[in-house]
C-alpha cells in the first residue's frame, strides 16, 4: 500500500519523541497486508491527547527482540498462526512468564479460528481479548484499542501509586529514626524528590510548621531547597511565603497546575505545611502521593516533638535527681551537668553510637543517687573518713543500683549500671565487686573518669579544687590502674573540648 494512506498521527519507530508523548503498540503478524491495514485504520487515532507509535514484527521471534528492548508497550495485537500454528500462543507465554510483563494488554487476532479455539485460549492464556480478523471492522478495532488503552492506563496508575506508597512507607520509617528537627528537615527534602521520582533540580520544596492558633506569619521554616543549614522564613521567595500564609488562613491544602501546598493540622495543636513546585505539570497521581506524603510528615513531626518533649523531661528529671543528691553533700548542681556532657563526649570519641552516647548523657547524672542513704555527718564530714564511715560510704554504689535496677526505662537501666560500677577500677582495686578491665561496663568506665576529673577540679567540703596540671598528672598516673588507658589517652588528647564544657557550666 502507498505511503500517502498513512496519517502522520501514527508515529513510526524512527521518529524521536519522549516516551510520554505516545502509546507504544506492538503489531505482530506474518502478513504484510494486516500491518498496512492496521496502520490505515489507526491513522489519526489518539487517546488522552497522545498518538500511537506502532512497532511492527513479522514473526514471534522478531517480536521477542522488540519486547526485550525495554520499551513500554501498552497493547500487543498478536496473530496466532505465524512460524508455527501456535507461535502467537507461545509468544503470550513468553511475555507473561519469561519476561514477567503483566502490564501490556494482549489481544489475539486469528484468521484461522479452528487452529486455536476461542474458549480454550481465553481460559488457558493470560490474554485480554480474542478476535477473528474478519470481524474486526475499523470501528471495532478502534473500540478495542480504546478499551485496551484504558486498562493499561489504569494499571500504570495503580503501579505508580504502589511505587509511590512504597517510597512513602520507606520515608516514614526514615522519619521515625530522626532524633532532631534538623535531621527531620533534611529527610523531608531527600524523600520528596524520591517520592516524585524526580531529580533535586526539577522541583522546589519547602516545609514549615506553625501553631494552629498563631498568626499566619509566625510559621517556622523546617527546610527549603537550596537552604542550609539553618533555614528561616526570610530565605523563602515572597510568593511561597504567601502560600504558607494562605494555607494557614484557609486551613486547607491548595493546588495549581505546577504548585502544591499541603496543610495538615495535628492533635497537638500544630500544623505542618509542605510546598512543592514542579516545572512540568503536576498530575493527579502527583497530587495524591504528595497528599499522603505530607500527611505522614505531619504525623511524624508530631511524634518527633513528643519524643523531644519526653527526652527533655527525662533529662530534666535526671538532672533534678542528681542535683538533689549533690545539694545534700553541699556540692554544686553543675557537677552533674558537666559529668553528663563529659560522659557523652567521651562516649563519642571512644566510638559508641549516637544513641548510646545520648543514653549515657541522660543516665550519668544518676551516678551518686545512692548517696541519699548516707547520713549527713558522713556525707559532709570535712575530715578524712574512718574505716567504719568509709565502709558506710561505699554502700552508696549498691544502694544506687538497687534503686534503679528494676526499671524498664533505658535511661534508668543505664543509670543503675553506672551507679553500681563507677567506683570500680581497671586494676580490680575498686568497689563494690572488685571488677577488672573490660568486665566493668563501658558506661561505668566512662562516668568514672568524667566524675573524678570534675570532682578534683571543684571545691568540696573536704578539699579545695586542684590545679589542672595536677589533675592531668593524676589521670596519667592512674592510667591502667583506676582508669582504662584508652579513655585517659582520649581525654588528654582532646582536653580542649572538655575544658569548653567546664566553661559552659560553671559552678
Amino acid at each position: 500500500m502507498n505511503d500517502f494512506l498513512f496519517s502522520e498521527n501514527v508515529i513510526e519507530e524512527s521518529e524521536a519523541q519522549s516516551p510520554q508523548a505516545f502509546w507504544n503498540i506492538l503489531v505482530v503478524d506474518d502478513e504484510d497486508d494486516i500491518h498496512q491495514v492496521t496502520k490505515l485504520v489507526l491513522s489519526g487515532f489518539t487517546f488522552e491527547n497522545k498518538a500511537l507509535c506502532l512497532h511492527h514484527a513479522y514473526s514471534a521471534k522478531a517480536a521477542k527482540v522488540l519486547l526485550q528492548q525495554n520499551l513500554d508497550f501498552s497493547v500487543g495485537l498478536i496473530d496466532v498462526v505465524m512460524e508455527t500454528s501456535h507461535a502467537g500462543l507461545d509468544l503470550i507465554k513468553f511475555i507473561r512468564d519469561d519476561i514477567n510483563n503483566h502490564d501490556i494488554r494482549l489481544i489475539l487476532r486469528t484468521g484461522q479460528p479452528g487452529e486455536a479455539p476461542e474458549e480454550a485460549v481465553i481460559r488457558e492464556y493470560d490474554i485480554n481479548d480474542y478476535k477473528n480478523k474478519t470481524e474486526l471492522t475499523a470501528i471495532k478495532m478502534k473500540t478495542l484499542l480504546y478499551s485496551a488503552l484504558r486498562s493499561h492506563r489504569d494499571i500504570q496508575i495503580i503501579e505508580r501509586h504502589r511505587k509511590g506508597l512504597e517510597k512513602i512507607i520507606n520515608a516514614s520509617s526514615s522519619f521515625l529514626k530522626c532524633d532532631s528537627v534538623h535531621e527531620f528537615a533534611s529527610t523531608i527534602l531527600s524523600h520528596v524528590t524520591n517520592v516524585m521520582s524526580l531529580d533535586d533540580t526539577e522541583i522546589y520544596c519547602a516545609a514549615a510548621v506553625n501553631q494552629q492558633t498563631s498568626p499566619a506569619t509566625d510559621f517556622k521554616l523546617l527546610a527549603a531547597s537550596g537552604v542550609e543549614p539553618e533555614p528561616n522564613a526570610n530565605m523563602l521567595p515572597e510568593d511561597v511565603k504567601q502560600l504558607f500564609v494562605e494555607a494557614h488562613n484557609r486551613k486547607s491544602s491548595q493546588k495549581t497546575m505546577h504548585d502544591y501546598i499541603g496543610y495538615f493540622p495535628t492533635q497537638a495543636g500544630l500544623e505542618t505545611m509542605l510546598y512543592v513546585h514542579k516545572a512540568s505539570l503536576l498530575g493527579t497521581t502527583d497530587y495524591q502521593l504528595l497528599e499522603f506524603f505530607a500527611n505522614n510528615i505531619a504525623l511524624a513531626y508530631d511524634n518527633l516533638k513528643l519524643r523531644e518533649t519526653m527526652k527533655d523531661s527525662q533529662k530534666e528529671l535526671s538532672y533534678i535527681l542528681g542535683e538533689a543528691v549533690e545539694k545534700r553533700s553541699k556540692e554544686t548542681g553543675s557537677h552533674v551537668k558537666r559529668v553528663a556532657h563529659y560522659s557523652e563526649l567521651l562516649g563519642k570519641l571512644y566510638g559508641l553510637n549516637n544513641f548510646e552516647c545520648e543514653v549515657i548523657k541522660l543516665a550519668s547524672p544518676l551516678h551518686d543517687i545512692g548517696k541519699i542513704s548516707i547520713p549527713d555527718h558522713i556525707l559532709n564530714k570535712p575530715d578524712k573518713l574512718n574505716a567504719q564511715e568509709w565502709a558506710i560510704m561505699q554502700t552508696h554504689a549498691e544502694v544506687g543500683y538497687d534503686i534503679l535496677k528494676n526499671s524498664n526505662n533505658e535511661i534508668l537501666k543505664c543509670g543503675s549500671i553506672i551507679a553500681h560500677t563507677h567506683h570500680e577500677k581497671w586494676d580490680g582495686s575498686g568497689y563494690p565487686n572488685q571488677l577488672t578491665g573490660k568486665n566493668i561496663n563501658i558506661v561505668g568506665r566512662i562516668t568514672a573518669l568524667a566524675d573524678v576529673f570534675d570532682a578534683l577540679g571543684s571545691d568540696r567540703c573536704y578539699k579545695k579544687a586542684w590545679p589542672l596540671e595536677e589533675i592531668l598528672n593524676l589521670l596519667k598516673e592512674q592510667s591502667g590502674k583506676q582508669f582504662e588507658p584508652k579513655l585517659v589517652d582520649i581525654f588528654i588528647n582532646n582536653l580542649a573540648l572538655f575544658l569548653e564544657i567546664k566553661e559552659r557550666y560553671p559552678n
